[in-house]
């Protein structure tokens, strides 16, 4: 089976895209080309997939990105087997290509709940934008094939559709935690917590425990960043890819996830908080119900409330200061990522279901 796997707004290492689904379907036999935009990020493909450069479609600037998606589109239909996109704005690519092949949509987020969390957006387009947002959806579940990555996107839609959700890949061993730093890997943005992060730094900086952020910066967290690395509070390392950021999480004392109550986080598991049970380190999280419910049930971290970076602050060197809890709560953690949430468990019915729909067997 030959896939083309299309993104014009992911990074092309997105750890969903390129270290999930991609590998999965490289380890089955298959062939992919990959187009994502490579040189506005600053990166080249892998060795294992066919790359295609596409412009990058960031804030307002969308409309050549989604051309030249469209001109691959049309120029691959009749050399691949299926197609999988990852962005709303390459249903738009796609729509009304005679004779292509079957797509399918990878519904990564609550699309019109993300709306409130574009600053470029302004508030009076907001409520009209999440109206034709809605429609767009309606029309993609008549025309194509649908992923969900979270199985609270369901009730958006009203047939059923595979959910393959945002796990990760376990190692078959671990560190136990340290003492000494503090971790956080993902996007960095004021919904998810950069503020207090910076400020939980500054407040450890006299207990001598590190901050390190792991991850890539909307524009307008990047002074406060720059501010704070200048300053010596904490460590930055803007994007990595996953496979090389997951290695920093080994022997940290703490992972955090510090997302402010957004209508797009309330129903999503966030991802990095699986990375963290995954690597045997205890969780710090704000209280966004689906992180409740995994802290809960497994006993693997610590809630705090929302924007409150000295409750944060509090929980760290409390599981500084109790090595037993500390190491206990990491691996109850990475005992239950290694069993319900790691990454192959999902693969094989990942791959099938794409066999399905190309119409071909592995």
């Amino acid at each position: 089976m030959h896939v083309l796997v299309m993104t014009v707004v992911h990074h092309p290492e997105d750890a969903r895209i390129l270290h999930r689904q991609i590998r999965a379907l490289v380890d089955a036999g298959h062939e992919v080309t990959y187009a994502a935009p490579y040189t506005a990020r600053g990166v080249v493909p892998r060795s294992w997939v066919t790359g295609v450069d596409l412009p990058r479609a960031a804030e307002r600037r969308r409309l050549s990105a989604v051309r030249a998606a469209r001109k691959l589109f049309k120029s691959m239909r009749g050399k691949v087997d299926l197609a999988l996109i990852h962005d709303p704005e390459l249903l738009f690519a796609v729509a009304g290509v005679r004779k292509s092949p079957p797509v399918v949509w990878d519904v990564h987020e609550d699309t019109p709940a993300t709306l409130s969390l574009k600053p470029w957006l302004p508030a009076f387009l907001r409520p009209p934008t999440r109206y034709l947002a809605r429609l767009l959806e309606g029309t993609a579940e008549r025309r194509m094939h649908l992923l969900l990555a979270e199985a609270a996107y369901a009730g958006r839609f009203r047939q059923r559709h595979l959910v393959v959700p945002n796990e990760t890949w376990v190692p078959d061993s671990v560190s136990p935690p340290g003492d000494d730093r503090v971790v956080y890997l993902g996007w960095l943005s004021e919904a998810r917590g950069v503020q207090e992060a910076v400020e939980v730094a500054r407040l450890l900086q006299p207990h001598r425990v590190a901050v390190e952020l792991i991850g890539y910066a909307d524009p307008q967290s990047r002074p406060l960043l720059n501010e704070a690395v200048a300053q010596g509070v904490l460590e930055w390392r803007d994007f990595m890819p996953n496979d090389e950021a997951l290695k920093r999480l080994d022997g940290a004392l703490a992972g955090l996830s510090l997302l402010h109550d957004e209508p797009n986080y309330r129903h999503s598991m966030p991802t990095k908080i699986v990375e963290y049970m995954a690597h045997g380190i205890p969780v710090i999280t704000t209280p966004s119900p689906r992180a409740v419910e995994l802290v809960e049930r497994y006993q693997c971290g610590m809630v705090v409330p929302w924007r409150d970076p000295q409750a944060v602050a509090r929980a760290v060197l409390q599981l500084r200061d109790n090595p037993f809890e500390r190491r206990g709560t990491g691996g109850r953690g990475y005992a239950a990522a290694r069993a319900n949430h790691h990454w192959p468990n999902s693969a094989r019915r990942f791959v099938d279901q794409l066999e399905a729909w190309a119409g071909v067997k592995s």
